[in-house]
């Protein structure tokens, strides 16, 4: 994996230079845990010149890395040596000595203060923004990415399978939550991807709803949004079902148009289809239908170290897939007081000769009466 890594930081230094930097100093966790292998809480990591150096405060000492990486070993690793030292404006020390004259910084994760600080210690260095160049980088996973997603894909259908085989009426919304995320973890996920959504009733179908009080009953829409974390990777996978025997008709037509807008979603992941274009897919059958009022602003976003990532599938969003590229697709339609039909899974785009976009969620879309 050293090897991953290594290449990874050495694609960034390239773009960095390209553009007139001499060094990088990589701040977001996420961005850091891509990069180094592990992010110990608050670290930083500096690409060059010379040796790349993941800067760490005093309190992270033998506090394990985010997502449980291991830190690559090619790097070295400096420790501050008090607890009140802050790692970005360290790096920016190490460089006052060496022959460095501009430094790019995430200026979408510092704060002003941290900032000012850094520039106040190396008055001389260039401060340049390195963007969202990391983030853009991590957009199409490698095999070793995706096999963890499907690992969390995995994990998620179990747990959300020995849900629906268990006595759901009477049970609460924050109850049926915390089995969930209990159940992950029994199954091998280091904890869940985001905070499990379950909904009833006229809850069900409104977007991040968190889970209330409110007891499942006889007839309700229940729908269940979950997602493991294995490995710092994240997935998402959201059902809707109907509690009782048989649904009732308005249920049955909104589930088979919201499946049908889902499945036009996925159709769609394909490498260079437009991300404005797969959202278009999967709206214009809601709109059609005179739903178009009060739509989700985007139909679906990356996954990978961070449940929400680029790209973005919205109406406004710039750029085409590219082959290995997870993303989500999950369209919703929500009533007012009756309630509603969300539909969520979690994909990787692959070429038509390999069999087009591949299924990581593979709990049944048929609508279950529970």
């Amino acid at each position: 994996m050293s090897d991953v890594y290594a290449v990874r930081r050495a694609r960034l230094r390239d773009r960095y230079a390209a553009a007139g930097s001499t060094a990088a100093l990589v701040s977001r966790p996420a961005n850091v845990r891509y990069l180094a292998g592990g992010a110990p809480p608050g670290a930083v990591l500096l690409l060059g010149p010379g040796e790349d150096t993941l800067l760490c405060p005093r309190t992270a000492e033998g506090a394990g890395t985010e997502g449980g990486g291991r830190v690559d070993e090619r790097l070295r690793i400096s420790v501050l040596p008090t607890a009140s030292g802050d790692p970005a404006v360290a790096a920016a020390g190490l460089l006052v000595a060496s022959a460095a004259e501009s430094l790019a910084v995430e200026e979408h994760h510092l704060t002003v203060s941290r900032h000012r600080a850094i520039g106040s210690v190396a008055p001389r260095l260039a401060l340049t923004d390195l963007a969202g160049a990391v983030e853009q980088q991590r957009i199409v996973k490698d095999e070793g990415e995706i096999a963890c997603l499907r690992i969390a894909a995995e994990i998620a259908d179990q747990a959300l399978g020995e849900l629906l085989e268990s006595i759901l009426v009477g049970r609460t919304e924050r109850h049926l939550a915390l089995e969930l995320e209990r159940r992950l973890i029994d199954h091998g996920a280091d904890g869940p991807a985001f905070p499990t959504s379950v909904a009833t009733g006229p809850h069900s179908g409104r977007p991040g709803h968190r889970p209330s009080d409110r007891r499942v009953e006889e007839g309700d829409f229940l729908f269940v949004g979950l997602g493991a974390d294995y490995r710092g990777y994240r997935c998402l996978i959201g059902r809707t079902f109907v509690i009782g025997t048989s649904p009732a008709d308005w249920q049955i037509e909104l589930y088979e148009l919201v499946f049908a807008a889902q499945r036009a979603g996925r159709e769609g992941l394909v490498p260079g289809m437009g991300y404005r274009d797969v959202d278009r897919a999967s709206r214009q059958p809601l709109e059609a239908a005179g739903y178009g009022e009060g739509l989700a602003p985007r139909t679906g976003h990356g996954v990978g170290l961070e449940i929400e990532e680029d790209p973005q599938l919205a109406p406004a969003a710039m750029g085409k897939l590219d082959a290995c590229v997870p993303v989500t697709v999950g369209p919703g339609v929500h009533l007012p007081g009756r309630g509603g039909v969300r539909i969520d899974d979690t994909l990787v785009v692959r070429p038509e000769a390999d069999g087009g976009p591949e299924l990581l969620t593979i709990t049944t879309k048929e609508l279950l009466a529970l």
